[in-house]
């Protein structure tokens, strides 16, 4: 028998009230980096539009190309020190100038141990080059973590900083491979103190436009 109902209930109501409190500061957070790519994207459409006397091919080379992907993750999480498996779904919008934006979801669903797991979704700015059929890159992400806690007993919702890079090898005008991504994440405001993870993702990904 419980001798101190009290205090198990006021834990428990913290720990609510704080997993609240996470999410409306993600949300706030997220708020401008999202107006920000919005804005950064209005700004690079302009160059997207062919002139008449271009061909097809040259008209989208000097435009956004548009791409989305999926692949395999693994991923170490400070927390109980795991490694779980999952996968990566993300959307690359990339100018002409080297600049564009990634939009990713990562769920680490398989090999849970004591029902531990992590979804992130995060947006940001990254950078390209091409060297040969090779494109590495360089991106900034910030985003909502969503994780659950030993045996289900709690689940938050927490701001993630990442930052990370890879490369992707071309396999055709409309295919390519992600060789290999690999992306450290910060969660600053995580429950029992700041927390990090890692991991890396390979997968294919196909442009739309």
């Amino acid at each position: 028998m419980n001798r101190f109902p009290l205090l198990a209930v006021s834990r428990i109501g913290v720990r609510r009230m704080r997993a609240r409190c996470n999410t409306f500061m993600a949300t706030a957070f997220i708020g401008p980096i999202l107006m920000g790519t919005v804005l950064m994207l209005l700004f690079f459409l302009p160059s997207a539009r062919p002139a008449s006397g271009q061909s097809r091919e040259s008209a989208t080379a000097g435009g956004i190309s548009l791409w989305a992907g999926a692949g395999a993750s693994g991923y170490y999480l400070q927390y109980g020190e795991r490694k779980n498996l999952g996968i990566t779904g993300f959307v690359d919008a990339d100018a002409v100038n080297h600049f564009g934006v990634e939009a990713e979801g990562r769920w680490l669903e398989w090999r849970q141990v004591a029902s531990v797991h992590a979804e992130t979704y995060l947006i940001g700015p990254r950078y390209h080059f091409n060297v040969g059929r090779f494109q590495p890159y360089v991106k900034g992400l910030v985003g909502l973590g969503e994780f659950n806690f030993s045996y289900n007993y709690a689940h938050g919702s927490y701001t993630v900083v990442a930052g990370g890079g890879g490369a992707d090898y071309r396999l055709s005008r409309r295919w390519s491979v992600r060789a290999v991504d690999f992306e450290y994440q910060y969660w600053p405001q995580f429950t029992f103190g700041s927390m990090s993870s890692a991991g890396i993702t390979t997968g294919i990904r196909y442009r739309i436009h």
